[in-house]
């Protein structure tokens, strides 16, 4: 060979390995990328049956479909409690409501509140840079000390409570002397609202808005939509266009509203470094007939722990990271979404205790085993009712209330409920029996031995008032006068 060319080939060589390393050399955008945002969507008493992928096909949802087309649904996913206070409580601390003192639907004017020492997720996501903003209901107290805005959210626009805690309610606003229901901007209130039809396109428009100015920086953006809990509003954009009459017209616009997001974020470049979430916080209040949703197949709705009252719709997406059209059977609840999050943006996780675990294994399918031994259902004050473990369900005796063999309410009005008191332990194999007809306790009694266990664990460190047991790990809920 030539010796020129002998001498060029070292040189060849080492311009190639130049350039090789130039090419795998991460920019600065990639060395830190931006973390991701994450958009929760929470509506208010949907059941399990009302979302097209769920089973529902009188209401059209082509966002959610698409959403769980292009990301994962989960079939077994839990609201923290049937009751939408303790609910939220749950899914903003990574908590049992119980935990953290928040019980049932707290009213206006409420001594009680979240606590300021807890953590929520928009204050630990904030900690982290985050923008953060609530557009929708809040339901953690309305008193200044227990606003939003005191509790990690830089913006807030909509309603301390339930949208029936107003005097405009057919039945309630005869019955309890409630105020003017406000319309908050931050901590003022800009209106009392005497019609709800525009809200949640006001709530959609306000998150658009919100998407688009902090497309540069990472943001927490959660929308709890007071819909479709009663009294039910939709704008003239759905009314009357759906095959479930009221109830589904509001299915449809929440829907919409779900498009309008998915449609700022794509526009502004954000989709594929997005979480987005789409769940509700219980199931559908069913005493209201043909104004309530369907928990079908499950059994009972809003205010039980059977599965109709927390057995929750639930889909996410985010492009390149959650796997697109898978359905996950593993159970979830909403108390592990604030491990999940940390996790993945990461925060900090909250100094206090929590009950909550990092789940996103789960969700991308990477585990099929939940890292959750069992979970606790609890309602009221304070009343350990049912534990999920593995694929059953065990309840212990309470009274829980039924419309089965009652006059359904109608057109806003509620029907009475009947309560039922279950006198043993029941058992049920839910990946055989989703809708908990047949009672197996009698067939499994060294499962039924394990779970008691479990729950004998779980009243220790919170309590059960069924039991008279003061739990040792219980916190105090912010209150007016501490």
């Amino acid at each position: 060979m030539h010796r020129a060319v002998i001498l060029l080939i070292p040189i060849v060589f080492t311009s190639i390995l130049l350039f090789a390393c130039k090419g795998t050399k991460k920019s600065p955008e990639e060395e830190n990328p931006k973390p991701p945002n994450i958009v929760l969507i929470f509506t208010d008493d949907q059941g399990y049956g009302d979302v097209g992928v769920f089973g529902a096909d009188d209401i059209a949802t082509p966002n959610l479909d698409q959403m769980a087309g292009s990301g994962i649904k989960l079939t077994n996913f839990y609201s923290a409690q049937p009751i939408c206070s303790a609910s939220r409580a749950g899914i903003l601390t990574g908590c049992y409501p119980n935990r953290i003192g928040i019980h049932n639907a707290l009213g206006p004017g409420s001594p009680v509140g979240i606590n300021p020492s807890e953590t929520t997720m928009a204050e630990m996501l904030k900690a982290n840079g985050y923008s953060t903003a609530i557009f929708g209901k809040w339901h953690l107290g309305d008193s200044p000390k227990f606003l939003p805005t005191r509790h990690g959210f830089d913006e807030w626009f909509g309603i301390p409570y339930s949208n029936d805690m107003w005097p405009k309610h057919p039945w309630q606003g005869t019955v309890f002397d409630f105020p003017p229901l406000p319309l908050y901007e931050n901590e003022t209130v800009i209106d009392t609202l005497t019609d709800q039809t525009q809200l949640t396109t006001q709530l959609t428009k306000k998150s658009v808005d919100f998407i688009a100015r902090n497309k540069d920086n990472p943001f927490f953006l959660y929308v709890p939509h007071p819909q479709p809990h009663v009294p039910l509003y939709v704008s003239d954009k759905f009314k009357g266009k759906s095959d479930r009459g009221l109830y589904g017209d509001v299915i449809m616009e929440i829907d919409w509203s779900v498009g309008q997001i998915l449609e700022a974020l794509e526009e502004n470049g954000l989709e594929d470094n997005t979480l987005v979430i789409f769940t509700s916080d219980n199931g559908p209040w069913l005493a209201y007939g043909n104004h309530a949703g369907s928990a079908l197949p499950l059994r009972e709705g809003k205010g039980t722990a059977w599965e109709g009252g927390q057995r929750e719709p639930f889909v996410a997406q985010w492009p390149g990271k959650l796997p697109a059209g898978r359905a996950i059977d593993v159970p979830v609840m909403a108390i592990d979404l604030l491990p999940t999050i940390a996790a993945i943006t990461g925060s900090q996780l909250p100094e206090k205790t929590m009950d909550g675990m990092n789940v996103w294994n789960v969700l991308t399918g990477a585990s099929e085993e939940s890292p959750q031994e069992a979970y606790f259902f609890y309602y009221r004050v304070n009343e350990l009712m049912g534990v999920r473990y593995g694929k059953w369900k065990l309840y212990f005796p309470h009274t829980y209330r039924t419309m089965n063999g009652q006059e359904p309410g109608k057109d806003g009005l509620p029907g009475k409920y009947r309560m039922v008191d279950l006198k043993q332990i029941e058992l049920y194999d839910l990946e055989n029996d989703i809708a908990e007809t047949e009672n197996v306790a009698g067939q499994h009694p060294k499962i039924v031995a394990k779970i008691k266990e479990l729950a004998d664990a779980m009243r220790s460190r919170l309590g059960d008032s069924l039991q008279n047991i003061e739990g040792s790990e219980n916190r105090e809920p912010g209150r007016i006068a501490g």
